[in-house]
């Protein structure tokens, strides 16, 4: 005999109400959305987070809130809206709004790091069903704009685009896909630390629109 029986315990199957089985969908799905810190994510070429994302923008933060989840209260977010100076991918109109879940206290603090004039390119996700995204890679296709100090803008992403050219070349070749020499150059290259703006928003236009071209 079971030891549970033994003592008077009866084994029953543990019963999933329905609340708690769409709370665990829910979790399910956003899990590889998860807040920047705090998440594990594979590392990602740049080839592989532009196959991934849906809409790639570049722009300025208009606003940044943090709030819960309209349908699911439990679940907290940060609403962003970004003002769109350029697409690359997707058709998101003159702002680009998504809304991302959070789970780190941080990113309660300072909305995951997502502030009001903040420039920014971003590779997103689709959103899942119950509208949730984030960027691609997470940290990894969420590049800021900054300036160096010879005053030139340059792009750099939350892994400081470490691996961001690591095998794009053979994966290109494989694909059949042709670069210019010049970009093709630059993943030759394979730089860490801040790219040049201009270089990276030629290799997303390239990536994107030359996919499948020999």
């Amino acid at each position: 005999m079971h030891l549970f029986a033994k003592r008077g315990f009866v084994r029953r199957p543990l019963r999933i109400t329905r609340p708690l089985a769409v709370f665990l969908a829910i979790l399910c799905l956003a899990a590889p959305l998860a807040a920047q810190r705090g998440a594990f994510t594979l590392p990602r070429n740049l080839g592989e987070l532009v196959e991934q994302s849906e809409t790639i923008v570049r722009g300025r933060v208009v606003s940044a809130v943090v709030e819960p989840h309209p349908q699911y209260a439990n679940l907290h977010t940060v609403l962003v809206t970004l003002r769109v100076e350029e697409t690359f991918k997707g058709a998101p109109g003159d702002t680009f709004t998504f809304r991302q879940f959070i789970w780190d206290a941080r990113d309660h603090l300072d909305a995951a790091d997502y502030r009001k004039g903040q420039h920014l390119l971003l590779l997103m996700n689709p959103p899942s069903p119950v509208g949730l995204t984030s960027p691609a890679g997470i940290e990894q296709g969420r590049f800021r704009i900054l300036r160096d100090s010879a005053g030139r803008e340059v792009a750099v992403n939350g892994a400081a685009n470490r691996g961001l050219f690591r095998d794009l070349a053979q994966q290109l070749n494989k694909k059949g896909q042709r670069l210019s020499p010049q970009m093709s150059q630059k993943i030759a290259e394979e730089p860490a630390g801040p790219l040049a703006l201009d270089d990276l928003r030629q290799l997303l236009r390239e990536l994107h629109e030359r996919r499948g071209a020999k």
